[in-house]
């Protein structure tokens, strides 16, 4: 900043990067949606109608608040990737507009404006895929394709869900939002194979001289790719029992994940317990559902809540934490309150699934897992709200993937 310049305003700071303005967005939505559909009376929403609560609050929580966090996200690491200028102001403003179109309709259930509501989440969506595709050209790479084609999975799922509530079909629209989630596990899976990597060098050699660490390459793809199957297992129609083996397997993919996570002592690292947590939670979901479909005595809407709310909360709250410090140049190593807050998403998720495993919680359904996750939120806002609305720096210190040096290209990789 040049000095005797006035600072920038709020709102400018925070629209300097992605991860400034989404990251604070969705943390509030993740945060509140929940209580919102608790008070608004009886797990209602006040214009719901034909479509139940139920399947709007899965819609919002997947393509609502965890879409803020995936616009944030992409918007701040792919730059990086590929050293090219970060979309901020104008760009930033517009994906946020169009984001909020979408929830009008999902905060209040209110089908009456339904289809424009898809028609926002489908646009922003695109334009995120069409960035991927124009920057892949231009930078003569094919690593964001990966990314692009799950948007459109993602695109597909998530507006054929939404237009089935219009029609009426509520059957293929919980299949839509289902779909959707595993789209999410998808590229949950793509992103812990670029972030993993890097932030796990860089906690076993700070000095960043080194690259200590190397997953088999063959296997590092290898959940995304079983998710895919599962994906196609059940928009095909397949029986429950292929359907459910299919999710076995996409699970056992991420329970493997999580043997990459023992690297010695520093497998302890916050850093790496919350990533390798996140994949665990995922796979661990996924097994439930896989089972549920051949005969266990639980329902799959347990198993889904393990693997989104679980394995992407609180792998969302992951990235969160770790690109908080780094994108604001502060060097790894969680806060007592940031390291709380992820114990507090596990605590939520354990709260969420305790009834359907005939474990009743005192007070109103579901009502400590919605505020535990509400406070997860909170507490990680409180502590990274004033490294977010810090001016911009243009150096990129200690940043995995902004190119600097051989350890933090590797999530570019």
């Amino acid at each position: 900043m040049t000095e005797g310049r006035p600072a920038p305003g709020l709102l400018a700071r925070l629209s300097q990067e992605g991860f400034r303005l989404f990251f604070p967005i969705s943390a509030v939505y993740a945060g509140s949606f929940p209580i919102l559909w608790l008070v608004a009376g009886g797990l209602d929403l006040p214009l719901a109608r034909d479509v139940p609560a139920g399947l709007w609050h899965g819609y919002e929580m997947i393509i609502g608040a965890f879409g803020a966090a995936l616009i944030g996200f992409l918007t701040t690491a792919v730059p990086e990737w590929t050293d090219s200028k970060p979309p901020k102001d104008r760009t930033l403003w517009a994906f946020c507009a169009v984001w909020m179109i979408g929830r009008v309709s999902g905060l209040l259930g209110w089908q009456g404006v339904g289809l424009v509501g898809a028609m926002a989440d489908l646009l922003w969506i695109a334009a995120l895929a069409f960035w991927l595709v124009r920057l892949s050209v231009r930078r003569r790479t094919d690593r964001l394709i990966a990314f692009a084609f799950w948007l459109v999975v993602l695109a597909a799922c998530a507006v054929g869900g939404r237009l089935s509530f219009a029609f009426g079909d509520l059957d293929l629209a919980a299949r839509g939002i289902h779909l959707a989630g595993f789209a999410f596990l998808g590229l949950l899976g793509l992103s812990l194979a670029r972030i993993t990597v890097p932030v796990t060098n860089l906690i076993l050699d700070p000095t960043e001289k080194s690259s200590p660490y190397r997953p088999h390459p063959g296997r590092r793809h290898l959940a995304t790719g079983l998710i895919f199957v599962a994906i196609l297992g059940d928009a095909f129609f397949l029986s429950p029992a292929v359907s459910g083996f299919l999710i076995l397997a996409a699970g056992a993919a991420f329970m493997d994940r999580v043997a990459e996570a023992f690297v010695g002592r520093l497998a302890a690292r916050a850093e790496i317990l919350m990533l390798a947590g996140s994949a665990m939670l995922a796979g661990v979901g996924l097994l439930l559902i896989g089972t549920a479909r051949l005969g266990a005595p639980w329902g799959q809407v347990t198993g889904m809540h393990v693997a989104l709310m679980g394995g992407l909360g609180l792998g969302i709250y992951a990235v969160f934490s770790i690109a908080g410090l780094l994108h604001t140049d502060r060097p790894l190593g969680l806060s007592r309150r940031t390291r709380l807050g992820a114990l507090l998403v596990v605590f939520a998720v354990g709260s969420r699934i305790a009834p359907d495993l005939g474990f009743p919680l005192p007070g109103p359904v579901y009502g400590a897992a919605s505020l535990i996750w509400a406070l997860a939120f909170f507490v990680w806002l409180t502590e990274y709200w004033p490294y977010l609305i810090e001016g911009h720096k243009d150096h990129t210190c200690g940043r995995p993937g902004s190119g600097s040096n051989p350890v933090q290209a590797q999530a570019a990789e």
